[in-house]
């Protein structure tokens, strides 16, 4: 973990809800895909946690959705402004279970941690498919910027009105070698229910510290409560128990 500042080069709305932030900062502990950063924001107690969609040098980029006070106030913030950031934090993908054809599946700015887990997949040479989910065509985001990696891409929208329509397990009619997913809780239990290989999901839940101290994130898995931000927040298929995750 480092704690550093970083300046605001980028904060551009992508839909009505989700926007994309980009950071200049010392991004030298920012390792695998799936580990997140923690922002401060002036004048609220908690910092709030942010997946890393991608690394490019010193230029770190985010994708959140305003869900909150936090999330609408940082949505406000001018290029510029200077933040406080703890970056490094959490347990990322393994990729070294990928095999030659994984498959990544996405709600949402579930989409954000896999991105840059399907770049880093086919500099590897593997044959990538990413199924991404909506609601509908209007919340669609980072469609061009999946498929400019390479991948196979389907995009799915719960009302039809863009792509293949329905959700996104739906869309799991291909053979893969592996899965990785993120997004809502529910999605994410379809996923790992209907997936016929193994896999890992990331799990986005409140936070506290952010680095383990607090114990405001735990979560119940087989081998008993973990802390999503230091034991996660990545995670294998079967660890979880869903029926105690709130």
């Amino acid at each position: 973990m480092k704690q550093g500042l970083f300046r605001i080069a980028e904060n551009r709305p992508l839909t009505e809800k989700v926007s994309r932030l980009c950071l200049e900062g010392d991004c030298s502990h920012v390792g695998e895909p799936g580990q997140f950063v923690d922002l401060r924001l002036e004048g609220l107690f908690l910092r709030r946690p942010l997946s890393v969609c991608d690394v490019e040098g010193d230029r770190l980029t985010l994708l959140y959705e305003e869900s909150g006070k936090g999330t609408a106030l940082l949505r406000t913030l001018p290029e510029g402004t200077v933040l406080d950031v703890l970056t490094g934090l959490g347990r990322g993908f393994d990729r070294s279970l990928a095999g030659s054809s994984p498959l990544l599946i996405a709600g949402g700015t579930g989409a954000s941690p896999l991105y840059g887990l399907a770049k880093r997949l086919c500099a590897e040479g593997r044959d990538v498919t990413v199924i991404l989910g909506f609601a509908t065509a209007a919340e669609r985001f980072y469609e061009e910027e999946f498929r400019a990696l390479g991948v196979t891409l389907c995009v799915c929208t719960e009302d039809g009105s863009y792509g293949r329509a329905g959700f996104v397990t739906e869309a799991m009619d291909r053979p893969a070698s592996y899965f990785y997913t993120c997004g809502p809780k529910a999605m994410m239990q379809s996923v790992c229910a209907r997936a016929e290989t193994d896999g890992q999901l990331s799990l986005a839940v409140r936070m506290g510290c952010g680095f383990g101290a607090c114990m405001g994130c735990r979560v119940e898995t087989i081998s008993g409560g973990r802390r999503v931000c230091k034991d996660g927040p990545v995670f294998g298929k079967g660890e979880i128990l869903w029926d105690d995750l709130r």
